[in-house]
C-alpha cells in the first residue's frame, strides 16, 4: 500500500474518531494540534487504526510516536510485513 493511500485512510479513521469532518492531517501534525486528542481518544485512535489495517501495535512502537508522520511509516512498515 502506498504511504499516500495510507495517510488519507488514517485520516478518515481521525475524523471518524473525533467525529469531525474537517481534521487534516500533516506528517507533522500531534496532539496539540487537533483539540480533543487525549490519551483516550489516542487509544481509540490506535484501536480503529489496528482494526482498519489489520495489523498490531507493540507498547514499544507507539510509545516512541512523535507525530502522524512515524505513524503513517509504521503502519506502512507493518503492512510491508503481512
Amino acid at each position: 500500500m502506498l504511504r499516500k493511500q495510507i495517510m488519507k485512510d488514517v485520516e478518515e479513521i481521525f475524523r471518524d474518531v473525533f467525529d469531525d469532518e474537517s481534521v487534516i492531517l500533516t506528517d507533522e501534525t500531534t496532539a496539540k494540534d487537533i483539540e480533543d486528542w487525549d490519551s483516550f481518544m489516542h487509544i481509540r485512535l490506535i484501536t480503529a487504526m489496528e482494526e482498519y489495517f489489520h495489523i498490531k501495535f507493540r507498547l514499544k512502537e507507539i510509545t516512541g510516536l512523535q507525530n502522524v508522520g512515524e505513524t503513517i511509516n509504521l503502519i506502512k512498515r507493518k503492512m510491508e510485513n503481512i
